[in-house]
């Protein structure tokens, strides 16, 4: 990286941000209060609150959202005059899955022999809020932040609970800002700085199959006793063409994605695909998890093999995932992969379905000061390199809605979670190269977006 005092007061700053990341990431802060406990969401809310207050933002607030969350909110006054940016992230995490297959603990943050820090959040999205801190303590320290300053920490992203969005519509003088900087994407790989110029919506869809009062002995009844656990494999499997592309009537497949490509060499190793299985899907891996509709069965509510009976079971339910690419609604999909669900489950099986979660899709304005000013920004920190356009298949919600309440302001998404991150996996983990180069790519973009 190019000398220069932001990046060296950084560079210092790193033993700083891993001791608060460390304390960040130890929060179990999982927005599903049925598996985790509401206090650790809560404490991870006020220690954010804390270091916003620490760092001299007014107005430090947590916001009850809509859907039984907190967002933490402050606002950091710049010179008179100045232009407002409003700077995201969240401080809720997924589940750790299954934590034996865990390394080190979930819950702790540990530097490996890799030199990559591992533990649930690092990446998505705990890191983000360090950036911001790192990025703001270094313009202080260099001549002030030279633009008005609003962080809001969103506290249920990854449920798709929809609070914040509908928080935000409640009070939409809150968030205005001219520009807005998203930091819960991430570089198309590591030491290739990425602006994410586009976000698949998602919707979530749980859906129940009954077709029987209880179960049955499948030696005296099976072969003619309709099986909703069979009947609900038959409709999921209706989602799939025989190349694995997603197939939801009425719902467009075939958008191709114009930019950055993928090399399918290079997503087989990032994905870890076995030797020997194939990828899914048709087109390029670009048009395939940045531009077309891609749908995951997420869960089954079934018996385990262990301990199973002999039985032809009298109802089944799954959870199922859709994630609409940019230029379709999210509402208009949920509609369609509804009645996609109730016209395919076989032998007339009584079937309910339920949205359960969803967000719009999304596509940014590159031609914006912003975009150059970010562009700038990243070839000092990265020493040279040209910033690069990518989509992501990952959906981040409240984006469209930002879009939609503040048409005028300028929409950028960086972040942390490059493809070895792994996050939402176990073993998620958090390059401190990239905290560091993307911290000092947000502290100069912030300087030259003020004097554009």
């Amino acid at each position: 990286m190019s000398s220069n005092p932001v990046a060296e007061t950084i560079a210092s700053a790193m033993p700083r941000a891993k001791a608060e990341l460390t304390e960040l990431v130890a929060f179990k802060s999982v927005a599903d209060f049925d598996q985790f406990p509401r206090s650790e969401s809560e404490g991870a809310a006020n220690w954010v609150a804390d270091a916003l207050r620490a760092e001299g933002f007014q107005d430090v607030a947590l916001l009850d959202t809509p859907d039984g969350t907190q967002s933490v909110y402050g606002f950091l006054p710049g010179p008179e005059g100045s232009k407002t940016v409003l700077l995201y992230a969240h401080y809720d995490v997924q589940p750790p899955l299954d934590e034996a297959g865990w390394t080190t603990p979930p819950f702790e943050l540990t530097e490996r022999e890799d030199g990559r820090w591992y533990g649930r959040g690092a990446a998505d999205c705990k890191g983000g809020l360090i950036m911001h801190l790192l990025a703001l303590r270094a313009l202080k320290a260099n001549g002030g932040v030279p633009v008005g300053v609003k962080v809001i920490a969103e506290g249920s992203e990854e449920q798709g609970t929809g609070g914040l969005e509908r928080y935000a519509e409640e009070h939409p003088e809150l968030l205005t800002a001219d520009a807005i900087v998203i930091g819960d994407s991430g570089n198309f790989r590591v030491g290739v700085p990425t602006v994410t110029t586009a976000l698949r919506g998602m919707t979530l869809v749980r859906v129940q199959v009954d077709t029987l009062e209880g179960n049955l002995h499948s030696g005296q009844f099976g072969g003619a006793a309709p099986d909703a656990l069979g009947a609900l494999i038959r409709a999921l499997d209706s989602l799939r063409a025989e190349d694995g592309s997603t197939t939801v009537d009425g719902l467009t497949g075939d958008s191709r994605w114009e930019g950055l490509q993928y090399e399918e060499a290079q997503f087989r190793k990032d994905a870890k695909v076995l030797d020997g299985v194939e990828l899914i899907g048709s087109g390029t891996v670009a048009d395939r998890i940045w531009a077309r509709p891609a749908v995951t069965v997420l869960g089954i509510d079934c018996p385990p093999v262990v301990g199973a009976t002999p039985s032809v079971q009298a109802g089944a339910r799954a959870l199922v995932s859709l994630r609409v690419p940019p230029g379709a609604d999210a509402v208009e999909a949920t509609k369609l992969l509804q009645a996609h669900l109730e016209a395919h489950t076989p032998w007339g099986a009584r079937v309910t379905t339920e949205q359960t979660g969803q967000g719009q899709a999304f596509r940014a304005d590159t031609s914006s000061p912003a975009y150059a000013a970010m562009a700038e920004a990243m070839g000092v920190a990265y020493d040279g390199a040209e910033m690069q356009y990518a989509g992501q298949g990952g959906s981040i919600p409240l984006c469209n809605t930002l879009a939609t309440l503040y048409p005028q302001a300028e929409i950028l998404l960086i972040g942390l979670s490059e493809p070895e991150a792994q996050i939402h996996a176990v073993n998620e983990s958090v390059s401190p190269d990239e905290l560091e180069r993307l911290a000092v790519a947000e502290a100069l973009f912030l300087r030259n977006y003020a004097a554009s």
